[in-house]
């Protein structure tokens, strides 16, 4: 052990000692905690520096009466639209851009053009299923475009977008109304994938149909892009202005069909029980089945020749999507946001049964109260689950999620567990995008990210321990430790994402949970959150909106934590590369002496002390050859040491000599930044007695260098150990070298022989037809 020399100085709950490279003046623009002043926008009077709408934001509007038609011999959608364009821009309009998205499914799209792949000498046919997806034609047939008198409007398809030329300037304030009518061919989603589409069932000669992308959709015109026309490819999702929905669809007879908004012919399309249903489940406690798995099974084996038009309306919302099927079991319940009566339904067939009918609506429930807890009151007065072909997307009301029993009813854990993070997701998603209405075509992150966090809380509000796969620090290290060709940085348009599962949705969702529990503390981070989430309802925020608005209700600078999660591809990889211990030299040779005297004791012997031991020197046989200092003994405690020492203490103020008789510990623990990004410092120190303490750094500890720093710390006690991130906090992607002492992190290997694995889903394996236990199977109630 050291002693410090006495130097006196009060010292503050923790010492910092704080260390600088050679050249560290030369890297200023390169330091972690450069503010992004450089890299967002320059705040104006739409969008200001607080992260708030400014005085004079603006959004347009685009409100939508239309009537489609489901063909289900030919699968096929034909429908007719009018929509009324509002212009609340500063800004005079000659041409409105539409979104055709169906034509990402045209022969000629460029999303099939641009796609890269190799081939092998072996392929499964599915390798090739490109082919097959070549001979569909699923793009837009417009066959007219016209104004409400009827005159036709010249336009002009690039691609998955449509320019239509306006016989006259729209001027600020101003709206204009137009028609379009279209037609396209509903693709089988199993085999060529999409958003939508419709699930082939051959034993019963049914379709599930879910239907989304299926009319010509307004793109944005906004402050910052004028207009968003940025081409559909597949990844980057959507941009779309808000509006009033009228629509009317048109399905055979023996359909169910479920759509986003409030059904207006209830009357026209239910039975009486059904509608008798309805009236209970609204103050039921648990879902109530409006369409029973009986009346499912029926309807799967009829053939209505007539149809039905179920008519929908929706207010102040980004998008419309529905299903219809004869496949249906429906059911039902209400929840209760911030005061008002919400409904949670889900619609399924037999097939997800057990599964569906008993977890959907309730998990519908739970996510609508969760998400309106940490952003705003669900608003809307219906959220919808439906399960069929698509595993998962989202839309205003309502989405489609996958999860499937195996035909016996059995299921696995993890497609227990998966069916119920689906759904919490893209119900999640009326939240992010659907209300706080992000760009998704620019940037995947500000609404899957987003939705990956608070889906994190609500599966933990769910059920203890549950298995989330996103959220945790731990989870992403190995993505973000990974070889820097394939990663990109977060901010990163959606089309050029690389690893899109990990860096659009998992990396995102962890920053805000680091963010939240490491970085900020739940209580600063929760209310910001919720301001970001009040302030951007129904308007179009960008990241700047979201970066500054944390930072602002936060009342902490966090450039740093945006620069290093969001802007680089820097990982976490903190090292504790060296500990002294030292303690303070009281200069009591009463203390000091002795002590010195049993260090010296403890020194081990060299291996020439040991073999000189038996050797016979000079001096010894010559006694008259010592002198003063073969007789003087150092550490000896003599009356002038103590005459010195109490001059000496007498010298002190009360404070100092409190300070002496302390007995304090001091360390120096050295940390390396390996990784590059900047996170705080967790500390865990266990003492010689057992107990244990955490200290907790702010990440500004590394704000005059990037690279390494020092810290002393003092304490009462002797340490044992200490523990850099014990809790897996901060992502760091190497904790083999976060303890002091270091510790061998033990690892088992295994023998074996080849076998058949087991089943994954025990249900099945333990269940026999007698010891199975009774599953509902979605009766009325």
């Amino acid at each position: 052990m050291k002693k410090i020399a006495v130097a006196f100085f009060f010292l503050p709950g923790l010492l910092f000692a704080q260390s600088k490279s050679k050249g560290d003046e030369a890297r200023t623009d390169e330091s972690a905690f450069k503010q992004l002043q450089q890299e967002l926008p320059t705040p104006n009077v739409y969008r200001t520096a607080s992260g708030a709408p400014g005085h004079a934001y603006w959004q347009q509007r685009a409100d939508y009466d239309m009537a489609v038609t489901l063909d289900d011999e030919n699968q096929r959608i034909t429908g007719r639209e009018t929509i009324t364009y509002t212009n609340h821009s500063p800004d005079p309009l000659d041409y409105l851009w539409v979104q055709l998205d169906q034509n990402v499914r045209a022969k000629d799209s460029d999303t099939y053009k641009t796609e890269t792949g190799t081939l092998d000498d072996v392929v499964e046919f599915r390798d090739l299923s490109f082919v097959e997806r070549d001979v569909f034609d699923g793009g837009f047939k417009i066959s007219a475009v016209r104004e409400k008198s009827g005159a036709t409007l010249p336009y002009t398809i690039n691609r998955t977008m449509m320019r239509v030329d306006l016989p006259r300037t729209l001027k600020p304030g101003g709206s204009y109304s137009f028609q379009i009518e279209w037609s396209y061919n509903v693709q089988d989603q199993p085999k060529l994938g999409g958003r939508s589409g419709y699930e082939y069932f051959p034993e019963d000669d049914n379709r599930i149909y879910e239907i989304a992308q299926f009319y010509p959709r307004m793109a944005v015109y906004d402050d910052v892009n004028g207009w968003q026309h940025k081409q559909f490819l597949g990844n980057g999702e959507f941009t779309l202005p808000f509006g009033n929905y009228k629509v009317s669809i048109t399905a055979p007879a023996d359909h169910v069909v479920a759509a986003t908004g409030e059904l207006q012919n209830a009357s026209q399309v239910l039975t009486s029980t059904q509608r008798q249903r309805l009236e209970k489940a609204k103050g039921a406690k648990n879902p109530v089945v409006i369409v029973t798995q009986e009346e499912a099974t029926a309807n799967e084996k009829s053939r209505a020749n007539n149809t039905k038009t179920w008519v929908f309306q929706a207010s102040d919302v980004r998008d419309f999507a529905w299903a219809s099927s004869r496949k249906f079991i429906w059911d039902a319940m209400q929840v209760n946001i911030g005061g008002k009566k919400t409904w949670a339904m889900s619609y399924y067939p037999k097939e997800g049964n057990p599964l569906w009918g008993q977890y959907s609506t309730e998990v519908v429930a739970h996510t609508l109260r969760v998400y309106s807890k940490h952003t705003i009151d669900y608003p809307y007065p219906v959220a919808i689950s439906v399960h069929g072909p698509v595993y998962g997307m989202e839309y205003p009301m309502i989405c489609f999620n996958g999860g499937r029993p195996e035909p016996d009813g059995t299921y696995s854990e993890r497609t227990k567990y998966g069916m119920i993070s689906v759904i919490i997701h893209e119900v999640g998603h009326n939240f992010f995008p659907m209300i706080i209405n992000s760009d998704e075509r620019q940037w995947t992150w500000m609404d899957e990210g987003f939705n990956t966090f608070v889906q994190f809380l609500t599966e933990q509000e769910w059920e203890k321990n549950y298995p989330s796969r996103r959220g945790e620090a731990q989870n992403i290290t190995a993505y973000m430790g990974s070889s820097k060709d394939v990663q990109v940085p977060i901010m990163t348009n959606s089309e050029s994402i690389l690893q899109f599962g990990n860096n659009a949705y998992a990396k995102p969702a962890t920053a805000l949970n680091v963010l939240r529990e490491t970085v900020l503390g739940r209580e600063l981070f929760d209310y910001a959150f919720k301001t970001y989430a009040q302030r951007w309802a129904f308007k179009h925020p960008k990241p700047a909106d979201f970066f500054r608005t944390m930072e602002d209700a936060s009342g902490t600078d966090l450039d740093w934590f945006w620069r290093g999660w969001f802007y680089t591809t820097d990982h976490v990889d903190i090292a504790l590369t060296g500990v002294k211990w030292l303690q303070l030299n009281t200069q009591d040779p009463a203390v000091e002496k002795p002590l010195a005297r049993t260090m010296q004791e403890k020194e081990p012997r060299t291996l020439t002390q040991q073999r000189n031991a038996e050797l016979k020197t000079l001096v010894e046989e010559k006694p008259e050859l010592k002198d003063f200092y073969n007789q003087y003994d150092a550490l000896a405690i003599t009356d002038l040491d103590k005459e010195q020492y109490q001059r000496y203490y007498n010298s002190l103020s009360n404070e100092e000599k409190e300070m002496l008789a302390a007995g304090l510990n001091f360390y120096q623990l050295d940390f390396e930044n390996l990784g590059g990004l900047v996170m705080p410092l967790i500390v865990k120190m266990e003492f010689e007695d057992g107990t244990e303490e955490v200290l907790r750094i702010p990440a500004e500890i590394w704000r005059y260098n990037n690279h390494e720093v020092s810290k002393i710390i003092y304490t009462k006690k002797a340490v044992t150990s200490f523990t850099l991130d014990p809790y897996l906090e901060t992502a760091d992607t190497d904790r083999s070298n976060n303890f002091y002492p270091p510790q061998l992190g033990p690892s088992r290997f295994q023998m074996y022989k080849r076998k058949r694995s087991s089943s994954s889903n025990p249900m099945q394996l333990y269940s026999t037809p007698s010891s199975a236990p009774a599953q509902p199977q979605g009766t009325g109630r």
